[in-house]
């Protein structure tokens, strides 16, 4: 059995672990590299010259599509793609008879062993002269049924934790988040999931339009609160429409307040 080399490429980092461990326990695939940034990936395919390519269409930056438009373009080594995507069956139908394939998010490890050999089936029957027009086609197609990037952030999404299963979040489905230590836990009106990030780094994610920071370690979203409540002596918190109660810090208190005007607070 010809051994795959797989490079996945996702900017989120709890996909590309997903991936990791799906491959870990697939018979006759090497993950050689994960890499979140897709201009990376560009010079890192060309040194590590993979068999495989998991892609992403949606990402920051640098979509899926494209990238795969420019390896065709410059000509350089391309390997065999599996899209990975968040689309439904009937949106993906049409990549079905193509040469390179398809896998739906949250990955499944039956599928993704079904894609890979696939690809296998390719290689060994040595169609590389055939990969680069039929992949072309599939880019083609994909460019003209990808919906454009959402405009408004709310339609943004993230992946998270949930036990051992990793589950699609809406950022409009988010309430609060609160980090602790490596992680940062995002909750919603039912329950809370975690996500391996700093609060730093998902406050950029999420934006100031619809979120605020009101303390180092916790933000809310602006719609969801309630009342700011002062029981003084600095104690301040705001009241969501949970019910959910989150502490305010001293240095947070002012901007929270400019932001929250003329919404009622005391």
């Amino acid at each position: 059995m010809t051994i795959l080399k797989v490079m996945a490429v996702d900017d989120e980092e709890l996909a590309l672990r997903r991936v990791a461990l799906l491959l870990a326990d697939i018979e006759g695939a090497e993950l050689i590299a994960t890499i979140q940034d897709p201009l990376d990936a560009l010079t890192q395919i060309d040194r590590l010259r993979p068999d495989v390519l998991l892609l992403d269409i949606q990402m920051a930056g640098l979509g899926g599509v494209e990238l795969a438009e420019h390896l065709l373009q410059t000509g350089g080594h391309c390997p065999q793609i599996i899209f990975v995507t968040a689309f439904n069956q009937h949106a993906v139908r049409a990549f079905e008879a193509r040469a390179v394939d398809y896998v739906l998010k949250p990955l499944r490890a039956d599928r993704l062993t079904t894609a890979l050999d696939h690809a296998r089936d390719q290689i060994e029957q040595k169609r590389a002269s055939q990969h680069a027009a039929h992949l072309e086609r599939v880019v083609h197609e994909l460019r003209q049924q990808t919906p454009p990037a959402a405009t408004d952030s709310d339609e943004r999404e993230i992946w998270v934790q949930r036990g051992d299963n990793h589950v699609r979040l809406l950022l409009r489905e988010v309430e609060w988040a609160e980090s602790e230590r490596d992680y940062v836990h995002i909750h919603n009106h039912e329950r809370a999931f975690l996500l391996r990030t700093t609060m730093a780094a998902l406050s950029d994610r999420l934006g100031s339009e619809h979120f605020i920071r009101v303390r180092r370690s916790a933000l809310v979203r602006l719609d969801q609160i309630e009342s700011i409540r002062d029981r003084g002596y600095g104690n301040v918190h705001v009241l969501l429409r949970s019910g959910t109660e989150v502490r305010v810090g001293r240095t947070y208190l002012k901007p929270l307040r400019e932001r929250m005007s003329p919404k009622a607070a005391g």
